[in-house]
């Protein structure tokens, strides 16, 4: 590639003395680090991956909290509608739609792999294959995990809700049919834009989305009246807007070859894409501690692209490194907000309630609430380095074993039988989260590198894309771009 030098002891390339590139060109250039082998070489490294790695998480994290805050701001409105329609919303958003989101965005994570390995390896094309091969999966999961809608109400007064918040979730949950079929679509477009370093279009239409739907929230809701109804037109629109713009910005060709078409390749391999959805799907076990863990979920998604990215382009010391100050930066991160939520322990309750006893429990459990935080940041990364690496169905077991066979398990037995309430089962929790992170540590520091990039080439093979050159790969790229 013109304008790059090659060093023959190291066998990495290095950029020459030329003019900044282009922000879309500088995220996609890769070459292997030098060995560090002196505390300047890791600085000057761990700076020039800080500014990749910000730069795909910045806007990752602040689409993260866009999107999640659409059914917070319905869930706002329909509180001032009434309390039963508070209800009625908030259940619905986190027992029937929270459980789909999570199935639909952990089965879109396979194209983490894929395509971030298919893009470093210039085999573009198979981007949009892998696409749609990822929509005609997720689509028919939806199909059946529509059932859950239909059969909302009978299911929550089996769980224990009162008849009159079953009927109402119930209602409301058939309504949010469209919603789940959004989440088909828009997961996959994600992770195919994600892997292109395409971060800056999702955030502005997550941005736009989010303006939209406070206001139609504030007009169909309250102003009109439309109630739950409203709620439903406004977050069933806004999904699909979603998915909508993003299509129109793939559709406009402003994707280059990594969008050809749609192609009945979509159709080939179902089989084995379906395995490698369903092990992504597992992985996503995480406790959600609010807003907080986009930031988590932000440097997941970035770390994934790079170490993807990296391992196609067969870069496996960038790969290593890249995952090495992702764990650091998430660390900082996380111990930072800790700190800050341990220093105003005494005031933060107050914007949530106004009873003394809630605040004093809230006090009481700020500091394992900050040590959550902290682990919760760093064990998204070690997830989204095992998808930009391929290992889902490793991954997958670990999180079954680690978190539903021990943490769960465990929470329980502290919680209700040695009678520690809810400290008890938050506690078996985190020690589940905990033992989870330490294997995956353990996994990742025993990892070939070298061997990663070797299988990931075999990989992108596999699953039908063909060995090109790789100035070619990244000619196709500098041209899209």
């Amino acid at each position: 590639m013109e304008g790059e030098g090659q060093d023959h002891n190291n066998n990495y390339t290095r950029p020459l003395l030329t003019p900044p590139p282009p922000a879309a060109v500088f995220t996609t250039e890769s070459h292997d680090i030098p060995p560090i082998s002196s505390p300047r070489i890791f600085g000057r490294e761990f700076l020039l991956e800080s500014k990749k790695l910000w730069y795909l998480a910045g806007p990752a994290i602040f689409t993260s909290v866009c999107q999640y805050s659409l059914g917070a701001i319905t869930q706002l409105f329909a509180g001032h509608v009434g309390t039963l329609e508070l209800a009625a919303v908030s259940v619905e958003n986190s027992v029937i739609a929270g459980f789909c989101f999570g199935i639909m965005l952990g089965m879109g994570s396979a194209l983490e792999t894929l395509c971030g390995q298919a893009f470093g390896a210039g085999q573009l094309r198979m981007l949009g294959i892998y696409m749609q091969r990822s929509w005609v999966i997720l689509n028919t999961t939806c199909l059946i995990l529509s059932l859950l809608y239909v059969f909302a109400k009978p299911l929550l007064n089996f769980i224990g809700q009162t008849a009159a918040i079953s009927k109402a979730a119930g209602e409301f949950a058939v309504w949010m049919i469209p919603q789940l079929f959004a989440y088909a679509m828009n997961f996959p477009i994600q992770k195919f834009l994600q892997a292109q370093s395409k971060i800056m279009v999702m955030a502005w239409i997550a941005a736009a989305a989010l303006v939209m739907h406070l206001l139609l929230s504030w007009l169909l809701m309250l102003r009109l009246g439309w109630g739950l109804v409203g709620a439903a037109v406004v977050l069933n629109g806004s999904w699909w807007f979603i998915v909508v713009a993003q299509l129109v910005y793939i559709l406009s060709g402003t994707c280059g070859n990594a969008w050809s078409g749609f192609s009945l390749k979509a159709f080939e391999n179902l089989w084995g894409f379906v395995r490698l959805s369903l092990a992504s799907a597992v992985m996503l076990c995480m406790n959600i501690l609010g807003w907080t863990v986009m930031v988590s979920f932000g440097m997941n998604a970035a770390v994934s692209v790079r170490v993807s990215n990296e391992l196609g382009a067969s870069h496996p010391r960038a790969a290593k490194f890249s995952l090495v100050v992702a764990v650091i930066t998430s660390f900082v991160l996380g111990l930072a907000m800790s700190l800050v939520l341990i220093m105003f322990r005494k005031q933060y309750p107050s914007l949530f309630s106004n009873d003394s006893a809630v605040k004093e429990l809230v006090m009481e459990l700020t500091p394992m609430l900050a040590f959550c935080i902290i682990i919760n940041n760093v064990q998204p990364v070690l997830s989204g380095v095992a998808v930009g690496a391929g290992w889902q169905s490793l991954v997958a077991y670990v999180n079954i074993a680690c978190y539903y066979l021990f943490g769960v398990p465990l929470g329980l037995i502290l919680g209700y039988a040695l009678d520690f309430g809810v400290i008890g089962i938050w506690s078996g929790m985190l020690t589940g989260t905990i033992v989870q992170t330490c294997v995956l540590f353990i996994i990742v520091y025993r990892t070939d590198w070298d061997k990663e990039a070797s299988l990931a080439e075999d990989r992108i093979k596999k699953w039908g894309g063909h060995k090109d050159s790789k100035s070619n790969g990244v000619a196709n790229n500098d041209q899209q771009t």
